[in-house]
């Protein structure tokens, strides 16, 4: 009598071999990769019972595959680079065109100072065609009041709105622009921003395009941050001593803001450098100080 969960004496142990699938690649087109060839002879190995070919196999499958997919990323991201580079470049020329009135791509003109990003590139558009028709300080004074324009209430549920069809923003933008008489540079501008749904970059472009006339006329920007305002002594002061890290031919532009969370002393930006004398700063420095000594 056989005992509960022995195999009978006929049974053989040795399995049929299991027939593999064809080394094909997945659509059926031509031979597999070497990452499917692979996981296909670890597969062999398996139901063979070699540890070796099971072992290699799954190492075959995780590199092979591994490195295929990091390959894909590395030319998507590559191809998606170059298409960026390509809308943006057309983009940027078609928009000289366009604000030039000419509606043809155009060769713009290098602004005194490189502005980055989208808001970037469509102010030195603006830039090139406005320098083109000698109407750079017209433009620049139009731009104020079309974000003035853009604050109202009506007219910025409109155009500020996402779901709003690009015809409807265009028109109230025109519309509006039409009441003001603005040269037809700051009109196209708006057109092509309402075109394309950038109106909501207006702040950005109206900024960076001040950041451009500033350079234009030699002008350093300088901010000074205190923590209580200055008296017209220390403002003097403050003026003579900012005029003598100037260079030839460069005009001071001083704005002054108020801090109180400073405690004392003043932060400046002027330029691209940036000094923090502030009260605030130094107890900071002295308690990291403190701290790091204990």
């Amino acid at each position: 009598m056989a005992r509960q969960g022995a195999l009978p004496r006929n049974y053989n142990s040795q399995r049929a071999p299991r027939q593999e699938r064809p080394l094909t690649t997945l659509g059926g087109r031509g031979p597999a990769a070497p990452a499917q060839c692979a996981v296909t002879l670890g597969a062999a190995g398996k139901h063979g019972g070699g540890s070796r070919a099971r072992l290699e196999g799954a190492a075959a499958e995780h590199d092979g595959g591994e490195t295929g997919v990091q390959a894909g990323q590395g030319e998507g991201a590559r191809a998606l680079s170059k298409g960026r580079e390509g809308l943006q470049a057309g983009e940027d020329k078609g928009a000289g065109g366009v604000l030039e009135g000419s509606g043809e791509v155009s060769r713009l003109l290098e602004p005194p100072i490189q502005v980055y990003g989208l808001e970037g590139r469509y102010a030195t558009a603006l830039y090139s065609a406005a320098s083109k028709q000698k109407k750079l300080e017209q433009v620049e004074k139009e731009l104020t009041r079309v974000w003035s324009l853009l604050k109202d209430p009506k007219l910025s549920s409109v155009v500020m709105n996402p779901h709003t069809k690009g015809s409807v923003k265009q028109k109230a933008v025109n519309d509006a622009l039409a009441k003001e008489k603005m040269s037809p540079i700051t009109v196209n501008l708006m057109n092509l921003l309402a075109e394309n749904g950038r109106l909501r970059y207006t702040p950005g472009i109206v900024s960076a395009f001040g950041k451009i006339m500033s350079a234009f006329r030699g002008e350093v920007v300088c901010t000074v941050t205190t923590a209580q305002p200055l008296d017209e002594a220390n403002l003097t002061e403050l003026k003579s001593t900012l005029n003598g890290f100037l260079a030839k031919g460069e005009v001071l532009k001083l704005e002054t803001k108020t801090d109180p969370s400073i405690l004392g002393g003043m932060i400046v930006n002027i330029g691209e450098k940036y000094v923090d004398m502030s009260t605030r700063s130094k107890i900071q420095k002295l308690t990291k100080i403190m701290r790091e000594s204990v």
